[in-house]
């Protein structure tokens, strides 16, 4: 039986209760004004600041440019993935790895694969 109740999505399927949830269970919340403050660091400051708070992941950094990227071999759980939201890195979908813009902004997308153009190099932990 089909129903066009309120709760139905594009397809008219029914919702269930668990979708329609904000919640966020047992997860810890990400600090926003943290983000905001070390999204801006420069890469000096960040590789400084992993070296201090997550001396782990400086084996899966690679500095492109002034950009700082961090690839998993397979999915990180979200303890880990708070913490590198918090750091200030974003994930990007087409390389599979989260990015931190060590301070700087494009201001328009790039065609061309940055390391290529500005080389890149792995921090030795």
């Amino acid at each position: 039986m089909k129903t066009t109740s309120a709760k139905s999505n594009k397809s008219g399927a029914q919702l269930r209760p668990e979708q329609l949830s904000t919640s966020t269970g047992n997860r810890a919340q990400i600090d926003f004004q943290k983000r905001r403050v070390n999204r801006s660091l420069n890469t000096e400051s960040l590789l400084a600041l992993l070296r201090e708070e997550t001396p782990k992941f400086l084996e899966l950094v690679q500095v492109v440019g002034r950009w700082v990227w961090i690839q998993f071999s397979g999915k990180q759980p979200s303890t880990v993935t708070r913490v590198l939201a918090e750091l200030g890195f974003s994930w990007h979908s087409p390389s599979q790895s989260w990015y931190h813009p060590g301070g700087t902004f494009a201001v328009r997308r790039v065609a061309f694969d940055p390391r290529k153009k500005n080389g890149s190099y792995r921090l030795v932990a």
